[in-house]
């Protein structure tokens, strides 16, 4: 382990040094801490399965979780379900992300037919959730029309919320090694735990943001102090809850979604019944996330740095063809049908319903789910599926989202519009 500790800190420091060249070069995160992984996974090749299956990184991995989760619900843009576009995340959320569920199983068990539908509902529950760190540009890149990028955006900050339960529950039924449960006494087990987290996300996220921001309003609070206090308002969260016998995950998410809600509802009302001089105080959310962000950022680079890890266990088991043909169906078919059926009738266009759907990268909830399944579950058959599945999904999300995003973009435009440096613009005539 401490081995792999070095070579992780290692590859944070050389790309943080040269962070501004790579990017300019198109080498981000994401690739340069795979490749870094695959060199330190060379070096520590017969100890890999290991210290995959160690419980350090199952708290990592679960830790990550939380605050992924937490800055999802609190920094995600737009924040509501019916945003600009009405109705359009929630027909995302609510249609298209059970039909990619569902249609993620029904691939699956064409292809492994020797799994069991937990097992299926597993492995839909760790490819299906959309994450744009691999492919972050896109949702800066104006040549994406407007209400495109909103909408895959607030749809990539709510959905690993929503899958996260499915997930423990199919882990437990899978043969988790902690709890092996039948379908009904499994949810008999995540409800409770759900119920709970509930509870407790909407109690500490609403009383820490009511705190923050009576503090704020007295001057008690300095810029770092409030920094902190948000960074640890998920792990305060994942902490409490799992005490109580909480899903800490949920909880973490909805923590999330009442801190930012009793937020704005604060700074509303501060806005209207404060005179405009005595206006310099109270919550400003945007300057406490930047400590969040950039923790969230790091623990990200350290997951697509173990993804790399896990490629050289990947590659020394041997990937079949039904995992390659299963992760590509999943990053295409099992996206993009659902989508098109669930924005049918809608004000997006034909060209705009399929650019959505293929705007969909795989990252970092994608690989925390698949560790916490490979760690969780016995070694062996299933637990290896899951890491090559996990692992090839990844790494073709990369390929097909960052390398093929460009060429969709330009065949998905919309006639009559030409891309600028400042964006798209009407064709302009010969």
């Amino acid at each position: 382990m401490n081995t792999l500790y070095l070579a992780i800190a290692a590859a944070l420091v050389v790309r943080s040094l040269l962070a501004s060249r790579l990017d300019r070069w198109y080498l981000g995160a994401p690739l340069v801490m795979v490749l870094a992984g695959v060199a330190a996974g060379l070096f520590i090749e017969d100890s890999i399965s290991a210290v995959l299956n160690t419980q350090a990184v199952q708290q990592v991995a679960e830790i990550i979780l939380a605050v992924l989760l937490f800055t999802d619900a609190t920094e995600v843009r737009g924040g509501r379900l019916w945003g600009s576009s009405p109705g359009s995340v929630a027909r995302l959320l609510l249609i298209a992300l059970p039909l990619s569920l569902g249609l993620a199983m029904v691939l699956g068990w064409a292809l492994f037919p020797g799994l069991s539908w937990p097992v299926l509902l597993l492995i839909a529950g760790v490819v299906m959730p959309i994450d744009f760190a691999p492919a972050e540009r896109l949702v800066r890149d104006r040549a994406v029309p407007a209400r495109v990028r909103s909408v895959v955006n607030v749809e990539s900050g709510y959905n690993d919320g929503i899958v996260s339960p499915l997930f423990l529950f199919a882990l437990i039924l899978a043969g988790d090694h902690d709890q092996h449960r039948t379908p009904l006494a499994a949810l008999g087990t995540v409800v409770p735990f759900a119920l709970k987290a509930v509870v407790a996300g909407v109690v500490i996220g609403a009383l820490l943001a009511w705190l923050m921001d009576r503090a704020q309003r007295r001057n008690w609070m300095t810029g770092q102090s409030s920094r902190v206090a948000v960074l640890l308002a998920p792990l305060l969260t994942y902490t409490v809850t799992v005490g109580i016998d909480g899903n800490g995950f949920v909880a973490s998410f909805v923590c999330g979604i009442a801190f930012r809600y009793v937020h704005r509802q604060a700074q509303a009302h501060f806005l209207r019944s404060a005179p405009a001089e005595r206006r310099t105080g109270g919550l400003v959310l945007g300057p406490d996330l930047r400590l969040l962000e950039d923790v969230t950022a790091l623990l990200t680079t350290v997951m697509w740095f173990m993804v790399g890890v896990s490629a050289v266990l990947i590659v020394s088991l041997g990937v079949s063809w039904q995992v390659l043909l299963f992760c590509a169906l999943a990053l295409t078919l099992a996206r993009v049908l659902p989508v098109l059926l669930s924005l049918a009738g809608s004000e997006f266009s034909p060209r705009e319903r399929l650019l959505v759907g293929v705007l969909g990268p795989r990252g970092t909830t994608s690989i925390v789910f698949g560790l916490l399944a490979f760690n969780r579950l016995p070694e062996g058959g299933t637990a290896d599926t899951i890491l090559a599945i996990t692992v090839t999904c990844v790494l073709g999300s990369v390929l097909l989202h960052g390398a093929g995003a460009e060429p969709a973009k330009r065949f998905l435009r919309e006639p009559g519009t030409a891309v600028s440096e400042r964006g798209l613009r009407p064709a302009e005539a010969p």
